[in-house]
């Protein structure tokens, strides 16, 4: 390869690292945000929320098993992977954090204040939302129905601590489990079960029975 070939993919390489750095200020652009602002940014299965406290800062509640063998300040303080994540949720252990926006944003779109329009209740004021957001930094229990990243920034901006994702998912789980055709589902599976292994106890039909009947009752 000749010498200004090299040196012309050397001006394209670089080229590129400018257009990505440029296209990345561009996307997460901090002076678009204020302190106290409620940023939330899709994931593939859920949405995550964190606070905005200026200063390019985001503090956010997210699942991280890492601190449970590590005291490394360090180590923890790294961005979050998707392995560290899963094990938190199972494990429920949490802290609620400060990051950068570019990586509590993990490359995807942010929304601004989005949950503006679908709670009923008035935001608190920016430095008020940011002060609450403050207060509770450190570990945390979490509960992935009672306790995720979307009760925690809800309480900071609004004052209720509740979960919009939480409350679709309890309404599409109580549709598939509590319908009339789950009710027959259960109630079969339960006699074909005892049928297989031979046990017909008077208790055992009666749970089937009671179980049936009361998905049956709930639809």
């Amino acid at each position: 390869m000749f010498p200004f070939q090299v040196l012309n993919l050397f001006f394209i390489a670089s080229k590129v690292e400018e257009e990505e750095e440029e296209e990345k200020e561009r996307k997460y652009d901090v002076s678009v945000y204020k302190r106290g602002d409620l940023l939330e940014v899709p994931r593939t299965l859920f949405t995550h929320f964190g606070i905005y406290l200026g200063d390019n800062k985001v503090a956010h509640l997210i699942p991280d098993i890492l601190p449970v063998f590590s005291s490394d300040e360090k180590a923890v303080r790294s961005m979050v992977t998707n392995n560290r994540l899963i094990l938190g949720v199972i494990t429920k252990v949490a802290s609620v954090r400060v990051d950068s926006v570019e990586d509590f944003a993990y490359g995807a779109q942010i929304l601004v204040n989005h949950m503006d329009k679908v709670c009923s209740r008035p935001p608190f004021s920016g430095d008020e939302v940011a002060r609450r957001a403050e207060k509770l930094l450190g570990s945390v229990s979490y509960s992935l129905l009672w306790y995720n990243c979307e009760h925690y920034v809800m309480y900071c901006r609004y004052g209720t601590a509740i979960s919009f994702q939480t409350y679709q998912f309890c309404k599409t789980v109580r549709k598939i489990f509590c319908s009339k055709k789950c009710a027959a589902f259960t109630a079969l599976l339960g006699l074909g079960v005892m049928l297989y292994l031979e046990t017909m106890s008077v208790f055992t039909a009666l749970a089937t029975l009671f179980v049936s009947f009361t998905i049956w009752m709930a639809s």
